[in-house]
């Protein structure tokens, strides 16, 4: 039975979404939101959450909230690079990073750390001194690679979260922002070698290829619940980006995969109501029963698609024009800790995650007015010995007007 008949189907991909009219917006938001939710437990009660426990310990919400950014990255970036040359393509996407991080980074370690410091020891003259100060973190730092380790002056060495989460100190989300510059460099080289354009089986068949390397680790997992990222030890030096886990550049790069395949195959990807119901349910008996890498990726990657182009029109508008995602995503591990730290947990589960969305989201907010908005207005900026190359292949190219040779006049002989 052909998929257009079954009950449901709306098109291909290509036929219902709109560059300008989808909730992917809305979706970062939950998504960034969801990490935040996810921290709270082992932030301020050093336990796991409810779906770690629902899944057995294949994953958490943080976890899939991660791996949905980065399909809808993969989505999005792809759009990107069949749209722009590589040196726009790289300047666009170091502009939406790289300024929030690093301002994100100078917040969190010479505004919020020396006051918590100060409320900890009474003074916060050590903390510029200490060893593993605001100094080393930073220079360890910049460059996302965090090899000064996520602590500051041992400022959250003594974090109730020790062993519940892939990395903790100051704001342990940044482990995920090198896989996510890995993953956009690849898709540069494929944008630039032509192939994202002239060879576009190339991307899904490199998914294919990081999807086998998944099912071998699930197969060899002691339990069938088992295999995943955490199982893999290995670790791989990129450059600037320093050492990184082998098993994570495997996951999170077949999920970046999937959404660049949704957008290099959109005129083939059915949009099916039907179809959606099945990746939830696929992913929810996954998730819980096992294979939820295997099974459970794929259809979270279709279910966000799904998501994004048949949610009502009132959601598109959400994240449209201020995106406070990105703000949310780097923002909220650090204030989460911060009232950790102040002891706000004894106020239970209610009152933490109110403060901690609240004490985020105007970060967030001023991170996007200050930082990110005004800096994507340079989105198109040139330099000028690039503008003026540019102007001089420009004049080379247009045709030379040659004068009208007057003609002579004819003699009759």
């Amino acid at each position: 039975m052909k998929i257009s008949r079954w009950p449901g189907y709306r098109g291909t991909l290509a036929d219902v979404f709109s560059g300008r009219a989808n909730s992917f917006g809305l979706l970062r938001t939950i998504l960034a939101v969801a990490v935040v939710v996810s921290h709270m437990y082992p932030l301020g009660w050093g336990t796991l959450e409810p779906l770690a426990h629902f899944s057995r310990n294949q994953s958490d919400l943080g976890k899939i909230a991660v791996v949905g950014f980065f399909v809808i990255s993969g989505f999005m970036i792809t759009g990107s690079g069949l749209r722009t040359t590589i040196g726009r393509y790289a300047w666009h996407r170091a502009l939406r990073i790289l300024p929030g991080f690093w301002v994100s980074l100078a917040v969190s370690a010479l505004v919020i750390a020396p006051l918590l410091y100060r409320w900890q020891y009474g003074s916060a003259d050590a903390f510029w001194t200490a060893g593993g100060g605001p100094r080393h973190y930073l220079e360890g730092a910049w460059n996302l690679s965090m090899s000064n380790g996520y602590d500051v002056a041992g400022l959250t060495s003594g974090a109730v979260n020790a062993g519940l989460l892939h990395h903790t100190g100051l704001n342990g989300v940044l482990w995920s922002l090198p896989y996510e510059i890995m993953c956009y460099i690849v898709i540069g080289l494929l944008a630039a070698g032509g192939a994202l354009r002239n060879a576009r089986r190339t991307v899904p068949l490199m998914a294919l290829a990081l999807w086998i390397l998944m099912f071998r680790d699930w197969i060899t997992a002691p339990l069938w619940t088992g295999g995943g990222p955490v199982d893999t030890k290995l670790w791989v030096r990129l450059p600037l980006l320093g050492d990184q886990l082998q098993g994570f550049l495997v996951y999170l790069g077949f999920a970046f995969l999937l959404g660049a395949t949704f957008r290099l195959y959109r005129d083939r990807l059915p949009v099916s109501d039907s179809l959606a119901v099945l990746c939830a349910a696929l992913a929810g008996v996954s998730l819980h029963w096992g294979g939820f890498f295997v099974l459970g990726y794929p259809a979270i990657a279709y279910l966000l698609l799904w998501l994004a182009v048949r949610l009502p029109r009132a959601f598109h508008r959400v994240g449209s024009k201020r995106d406070f995602s990105y703000g949310i995503y780097v923002y909220g591990f650090t204030v989460e800790q911060a009232l950790t730290m102040l002891g706000y947990a004894k106020h239970g589960h209610a009152v933490y995650l109110a403060l901690a969305l609240a004490g985020t989201v105007v970060l967030a907010a001023l991170s996007w007015y200050v930082v990110e908005s005004p800096l994507m207005r340079l989105k198109d900026w040139t330099p000028w010995p690039v503008r003026r190359l540019k102007g001089a292949a420009a004049r080379g190219s247009e045709p030379v007007a040659i004068p009208h040779q007057q003609e002579r006049p004819r003699v009759r002989v």
